[in-house]
């Protein structure tokens, strides 16, 4: 996968990472975007390594175009918190399981903001960033009409595979379950 091009002005969503061991979990967000046909962007940057850095994307992302931010962090989480400070666009927070307490502190570090400075937290790691994505999605179907019908599509299609795996379901021989 290859980093779209931040000078692009046709971006909606941002997929920002601290690191690009991110990478194989905000994969998923970039999945789910694709698959939506939204226009976006991956950007690496760091709230302690890279400081004006972030904060140069973080002032300059609306500017661009940018709707909404996605953000992977792990351990300390800063750059969810960091970007939200300096831009006055939605901005998701990912957890990343990247330490020994498994992205425990990631999570508490990203959903634990001052008031004022609103992140939306999702789950820890690939779930997480898929239901960032699709949060944005969702957000941004409120005034796109083909990003709103493929998400309708999108939630009926989860509907039939769950039916279809309900007819498909055998129960061992050997318990008291029932197919209902």
């Amino acid at each position: 996968m290859k980093a779209e091009n931040s000078g692009r002005k046709n971006i909606l969503v941002s997929v920002v990472m601290g690191s690009d061991s991110d990478l194989p979990v905000m994969t998923e967000a970039v999945k789910i975007l694709e698959e939506f046909g939204v226009p976006h962007e991956l950007f690496l940057t760091s709230a302690h390594r890279t400081p004006e850095r972030t904060t140069k994307f973080a002032k300059e992302a609306a500017k661009r175009g940018v709707k909404i931010i996605i953000v992977g962090a792990g351990a300390a989480a800063h750059l969810a918190g960091v970007i939200a400070a300096q831009t006055t666009l939605p901005v998701i927070g990912v957890p990343i399981d990247a330490t020994a307490i498994h992205g425990l502190d990631a999570l508490l570090s990203t959903v634990q903001m001052p008031g004022g400075i609103p992140v939306a937290t999702m789950a820890i790691g690939k779930a997480g960033a898929k239901n960032a994505a699709l949060y944005a999605v969702r957000t941004l179907a409120l005034e796109d009409k083909k990003i709103s019908a493929r998400l309708t599509a999108y939630i009926k299609k989860m509907a039939r595979d769950v039916e279809k795996k309900q007819k498909n379901l055998t129960v061992p021989e050997n318990t008291a379950c029932r197919k209902s």
